[in-house]
């Protein structure tokens, strides 16, 4: 069963295993509906995702933008859709007034919502084909792999008052250390070359060759059996938090699980027979 879609939320399913996951709402670079609502944009790409990891034909979600945005976050003009039920979505309209009722609201609610994308045990990819801004780039940073094009720029808050959130602060030291995360945080933009050479970026292409490139990418992904590449993720992912005993014996445990897999009967059959592999996830 899939996800309950919005229009301001693409959900692209595609026969060759890709799942695309749009933002939608080109008018405005892709500005968030809501915050932490039902059906606000970062609840409803954690459901669309948790819906491609849960469908077996789904290899790769793929995470962009529609137009010459990739995401601008916060929708700072208020004008925002109503949802399903008539309510409107607007951010502040739900939260309680005073910094403790907001420091909930965001703890349980928004920046939640942030980590469950990188809880999918698929791989993930970020297109960031224009400006990923506040929440847009702290969602893309929780993603796997990030791919980028001229027109790509990470821009924070920071210039109107706010923190980043997990992505930022938790991810972005690791990506690219902490005196550029630093240099990040107080100045609050990058651009595509700049992220590119940081690591915040694993490619940067020509806008024109973005697409292809992505597809491409996810084609050699998908040659892989994909319960090693769940079992990597979380174990590398674990590991950021974790000592290098702890990481052995994972790994150790995982080997003998994958070693007698079928998949992994699967693929040396592949490459003793030269073709490609057919695998089921088990």
């Amino acid at each position: 069963m899939g996800p309950h879609l919005v229009e301001y939320l693409l959900y692209e399913p595609e026969d060759n295993g890709i799942l695309w996951i749009k933002f939608n709402r080109p008018a405005r670079l892709n500005a968030l509906v809501g915050t932490a609502e039902e059906h606000a944009t970062v609840t409803k790409v954690g459901e669309y995702m948790r819906a491609g990891d849960d469908d077996p034909n789904v290899r790769v979600i793929v995470l962009t933008g529609v137009g010459r945005g990739f995401c601008s976050g916060a929708d700072m003009r208020r004008d925002i859709p109503e949802d399903v039920t008539g309510e409107n979505l607007s951010g502040n309209r739900h939260i309680p007034a005073g910094p403790d009722h907001a420091r909930e609201h965001f703890f349980h609610g928004f920046t939640k919502l942030h980590r469950d994308i990188s809880l999918i045990r698929k791989p993930t990819i970020a297109m960031i084909n224009g400006p990923a801004v506040g929440s847009g780039m702290d969602m893309a940073l929780h993603c796997d792999i990030r791919l980028g094009c001229e027109h790509t720029r990470f821009i924070g808050y920071q210039q109107l008052g706010q923190i980043m959130e997990n992505g930022g602060c938790y991810y972005l030291p690791k990506i690219v250390g902490l005196g550029r995360a630093l240099e990040f945080a107080y100045v609050g933009q990058i651009d595509a070359q700049r992220a590119y050479e940081w690591g915040m970026l694993n490619h940067l292409v020509a806008a024109d060759a973005l697409e292809a490139t992505t597809r491409e990418l996810c084609e050699r992904i998908m040659r892989t059996p994909p319960m090693v590449q769940w079992i990597s993720k979380r174990i590398m992912r674990a590991a950021l938090d974790s000592s290098m005993e702890t990481t052995m014996v994972m790994t150790s445990n995982a080997g003998g699980i994958l070693q007698g897999s079928e998949d992994a009967q699967e693929a040396r059959r592949a490459f003793l027979e030269k073709r490609r592999p057919v695998f089921k996830g088990r």
